[in-house]
């Protein structure tokens, strides 16, 4: 029997010793050690804010802005572990004025909502204090959100051009990517409020499109907003025949051939927004 300490029977070739573990590729220690790295900067980051807060936090809780603050920070650290802290500020400043555009219509409709609130790798949401009273305003402020959006990646995208700057123009490219898929006629996206005050039939379409991009690209994500939009075209499908359904989606033709063409319109400057700014990288 071996002795007791670090003796060990002699291993078969190409077998480590017991208790010896085997030696790592240096390219997967270095991304180990990126890796460790950028946890221990998160942490620490998050540590950090968590002292601040504790420390002040008295007069944290009366400022009204805490909630959007603290989500942003957090979204942006998160962020920065697959991008860097730069990319990942200018990520969630994007998502920021896209949510910003559904406040801003919501206030205007008379309709109380809060400040967006982010989540990390989910995106943000903005919650409201009462319901839309039709299918058409629901539709202008879905829609507005990938209009502020898709205007703040244009003003990236120009800027990029006109600077020169690489970091700008793949700014606007994930600001228009980000824009796109929010506007697929799938509740509880964007284009899903849109299409509402189109045709119900336009929800099947974004559904069979879901289905096909999380084929493609399967993604925790995807397949949460999969779940939520199927329940959701249940719930309203199984209703549409009620009283309140069919006063809530009665539109003029007006504002039907208004909504389509808000629609059509910002899909088709996001697609070629993006068209125009993305540049395939090779690993």
């Amino acid at each position: 029997m071996p002795a007791a300490g670090n003796d060990a029977w002699p291993a078969p070739s190409g077998t480590p010793a017991w208790g010896v573990a085997p030696p790592a590729p240096e390219a997967a220690l270095r991304r180990r050690g990126r890796a460790r790295s950028a946890w221990q900067r998160f942490l620490a980051a998050v540590a950090a804010f968590g002292a601040f807060v504790a420390k002040f936090g008295a007069l944290a809780l009366k400022i009204k802005y805490l909630g959007l603050v603290l989500s942003m920070f957090v979204s942006v650290a998160a962020y920065a572990l697959l991008w860097g802290w730069t990319f990942a500020a200018g990520f969630v400043a994007l998502m920021f004025v896209h949510e910003m555009g559904h406040v801003v219509e919501l206030k205007r409709q008379g309709v109380r909502a809060s400040l967006p609130m982010f989540v990390p790798f989910l995106g943000a949401f903005v919650s409201m204090k009462e319901a839309p009273r039709s299918a058409y305003q629901e539709a202008l402020s879905g829609l507005a959100g990938p209009y502020f959006g898709t205007a703040a990646s244009v003003v990236a995208a120009f800027w990029g051009h006109a600077t020169g700057s690489g970091f700008l123009t793949q700014l606007a490219a994930f600001g228009f990517m980000l824009n796109l898929f929010n506007l697929l006629p799938m509740l509880p996206l964007d284009g899903g409020r849109a299409a509402a005050a189109l045709h119900p039939a336009l929800w099947l379409a974004g559904l069979v499109g879901l289905l096909a991009l999380t084929f493609v690209a399967p993604s925790p994500v995807l397949l949460l907003v999969l779940v939520l939009g199927a329940v959701e075209l249940w719930r309203r499908w199984t209703r549409r025949n009620s009283p309140e359904a069919r006063a809530y989606n009665a539109l003029r033709a007006g504002q039907r051939w208004l909504v389509a063409g808000l629609y059509v319109g910002v899909v088709a400057v996001t697609l070629a927004g993006f068209q125009l700014t993305y540049v395939a990288r090779s690993l």
